[in-house]
């Protein structure tokens, strides 16, 4: 097994956790949530962003590494760079979702409401996420290639 075939092993199997991560938190998602409910939400939370630094570090060890096609395949292709970018707004848009998993996890309060901003938010993570492999589709027919 090459070290290139592991990598896109690892980078696939980051996205399925991400994707999976995503949707469970969407699912479990309420209105209102006990502490231990948000403690739960936290623990997905930690999944998901374990698998984004997983799927970065494999793709841009197989971006910037030798493994594979070379860089200038991926730096010279603009569909490439709009993954890139939603990745990072997807990234940024999870930001205050965690942050308020973690700081009412421990509330004492029996039930905390939550923020229809938390919910929209999930969902634009959603929807920006299933962009990505239709464009990871266009780039692997070579569309986007500028060089």
């Amino acid at each position: 097994m090459t070290i290139e075939i592991l990598l896109r092993y690892i980078h696939f199997v980051s996205i399925f956790a991400i994707v999976g991560s995503l949707v469970t938190e969407h699912m479990l998602l309420k209105r209102e949530m006990t502490p231990k409910e948000l403690d739960r939400l936290s623990k997905i939370d930690a999944v998901y962003g374990i698998a984004a630094i997983t799927l970065l570090c494999a793709g841009l060890t197989l971006w910037l590494g030798s493994y594979g096609k070379p860089a200038v395949v991926y730096s010279k292709n603009w569909i490439f760079h709009a993954k890139i970018t939603l990745f990072v707004t997807i990234g940024l848009l999870s930001i205050y979702p965690t942050v308020f998993f973690l700081k009412n996890r421990r509330s004492t309060a029996e039930t905390v409401k939550v923020p229809a901003s938390i919910f929209w938010m999930l969902r634009m993570e959603l929807l920006l996420l299933f962009i990505i492999p239709l464009l990871a589709g266009l780039m692997a027919h070579g569309v986007g290639f500028f060089g």
